[in-house]
């Protein structure tokens, strides 16, 4: 029988038989982690109420057959303790540990620089000192650059000139340029782009400084260019919570080819639609 222990933040939980749950964490040297934790279900559990989905733990595993076993468990941080209590900030919560659960595919493959973003994102959730909304947008962003699908945001994503450009097109990869503007690109306002830089590199005095209307949009484009490189949709995004009810991305968003709910779709192009459209309008307006 051969023990390792690690920390690690649960991202997911299931039900196995009839007291068991599998675990899935994303841990700190072991990368994404799936894990038995036996007779957790029951009330006599010793440590079952630790590996609930948020929680930040130090466990030790056996290595099993196929899946590891969970043998003790410690608990880190309480991230789960003020997130579940606040539906905006366990929206945003649940919406950060589906992205990296999407993001960490390979099991035991070491991804640290994704656990530090989760663990920090879950910190600042629970902390409670940022908006919701702004800490997810830039762990999204930030995670999306781990992964290698930055979008451009100062430069043009197509011949590299320097910007700002009002184009953006999610196809294309993010800004463009007047020369490489392609049809179906939007045109965010300039405080759009600025935030989207200001989430990226971690300027939260400028970030906070915004408005609603303007994190709206930032929220659009940000999950339309995460679900257009996931290729499928966030189950988790329709439902997050803006604290705000209005109408989805205004004109100020415009696309060449269309006007009103579908701008969206007209910057993934038209590609996956249902898919992108309904979780950027279920987060950007918090319906």
């Amino acid at each position: 029988m051969s023990l390792y222990r690690d920390t690690g933040v649960v991202l997911r939980v299931h039900k196995l038989g009839e007291a068991d749950r599998i675990i899935t964490l994303l841990t700190r040297r072991h990368g994404k982690v799936r894990a038995v934790a036996k007779g957790v279900r029951r009330t006599t559990s010793r440590f079952g109420a630790r590996l609930e989905p948020f929680g930040h733990v130090d466990a030790q595993f056996y290595t099993g057959r196929t899946l590891d076993v969970i043998t003790q468990v410690e608990t880190v941080d309480a991230f789960a303790l003020p997130i579940v209590g606040d539906y905006q900030r366990y929206t945003a919560a649940s919406a950060i540990t589906e992205t990296a659960d999407r993001l960490a595919v390979e099991e035991g493959e070491p991804a640290l620089k994704l656990y530090l973003l989760v663990t920090g994102a879950l910190r600042a959730l629970a902390e409670g000192s940022r908006d919701a909304s702004l800490v997810l947008d830039a762990f999204l962003l930030r995670a999306m650059v781990y992964a290698g699908w930055a979008p451009a945001i100062t430069e043009c994503a197509r011949c590299g000139d320097p910007g700002p450009h009002n184009a953006f097109n999610v196809q294309a990869g993010g800004s463009l340029c007047g020369r490489c503007r392609v049809p179906g690109s939007v045109h965010p306002a300039p405080e759009v782009l600025v935030l989207l830089a200001a989430l990226l590199h971690g300027d939260w005095p400028v970030a906070e400084e915004t408005t609603f209307p303007v994190r709206r949009d930032v929220s659009g484009l940000v999950a339309a260019h995460l679900q257009w490189h996931l290729e499928r949709q966030l189950r988790s995004l329709p439902f997050v919570e803006r604290r705000a009810r209005e109408a989805p991305i205004d004109g100020r968003l415009g696309s060449d080819a269309v006007s009103g709910d579908t701008e969206v779709t007209g910057a993934a192009q038209g590609t996956r639609s249902r898919d992108v459209t309904g979780g950027v309008t279920g987060g950007g307006a918090g319906a």
